[in-house]
């Protein structure tokens, strides 16, 4: 049991570090540039686009928060507005599918997918399911009533102190991504080791080769669905290099993630917000299943028309 604690160890600590080099700087300078004039220029250069999600102009606040940082803040810029309970949903559904973008984005690069594939899908669920939300539902015109208020920061004057808090919040962000993944990677070990997780990955088989991928990239989306597509790139990563887990497999299993990650903790933070739950986890569950199988098919049929035409150039 010691050999496969000190490798599981290794591994969370090697994790750590691949993902705390992401984490840190990306924290450290969004914390910075809110105390600068580029997020409120980037949210007056997006409050026109906001009708085209039936949203108001000052919706943009929090989808810039909740972009550059994540739901926490999103949701703390919606409860600093005055919004219709459709106008929170859209934007619940928005940030759902694309919430801090710049370390998420930048931990899937780290595993190997690419840059395009991960703002089109990102991006591109964001701003669609907002405009289909928008001219579907009809109702929502009530003023949302917020069930509880997170507490307020308190002002933090001069660059000093600035620069320490997010220092603080940087190295906060590290430590909170060490707590999970290092335990995390001894259990996988311990589970690898003592042959568990050749029975795991056999008994949701079925739903994983439904979604177009192998066997092997079970755990990877268990660990997404679970603790989120950061932390859960941990497993991912290690997946990849380890397990055999293929570059197909991994952009698959990202997509997937991208819409439906950390699902029940993504979804139950809604809650204060006064908005129905239910169809915002099914937005999310019935979107990742679809997307993902839809590409899936794609990709394979787009594969067998290049072997085809390969067996073809070698028999003319």
């Amino acid at each position: 049991m010691k050999p496969t604690f000190k490798a599981g160890l290794k591994a969370g600590l090697q994790t750590t570090w691949t993902l705390g080099k992401i984490i840190f700087p990306v924290t450290f300078i969004v914390v910075l540039l809110q105390y600068t004039p580029v997020l409120p220029w980037i949210t007056k250069q997006i409050e026109p686009f906001m009708g085209l999600f039936g949203l108001s102009g000052e919706a943009a606040v929090p989808l810039v928060l909740g972009n550059f940082l994540n739901l926490y803040a999103g949701i703390a810029g919606i409860l600093s507005l005055e919004m219709t309970v459709k106008e929170v949903f859209i934007i619940a559904v928005m940030l759902s599918f694309s919430h801090n973008l710049l370390i998420e984005t930048s931990v899937a690069l780290k595993v190997g997918v690419k840059l395009w594939v991960v703002l089109v899908v990102r991006l591109g669920l964001a701003f669609v399911s907002a405009m289909i939300i928008n001219l579907v539902w009809h109702g929502g015109q009530e003023v949302a009533q917020y069930g509880m208020v997170p507490p307020q920061q308190g002002d933090v004057s001069g660059w000093g102190a600035i620069i320490l808090m997010a220092f603080e919040k940087a190295a906060f962000g590290v430590l909170q991504l060490a707590l999970i993944v290092i335990p995390l990677m001894v259990i996988i070990q311990i589970m690898r080791d003592l042959k568990w997780l050749d029975h795991f990955t056999k008994w949701i088989a079925p739903f994983t080769r439904g979604l177009g991928m192998k066997e092997n990239a079970s755990m990877t989306l268990v660990a997404g669905l679970t603790i989120g597509l950061a932390y859960g790139a941990g497993v991912m990563i290690k997946a990849v290099q380890e397990d055999g887990v293929s570059k197909k497999d991994a952009t698959l299993a990202f997509i997937f993630l991208v819409a439906c990650h950390a699902v029940v903790e993504d979804t139950l933070i809604f809650i204060p917000l006064g908005i129905p739950i239910l169809p915002l986890f099914l937005i999310r569950l019935i979107t990742a299943v679809v997307l993902t199988m839809v590409i899936a098919y794609v990709w394979k049929r787009n594969e067998l028309s290049k072997e085809r035409k390969l067996e073809y150039e070698q028999t003319h």
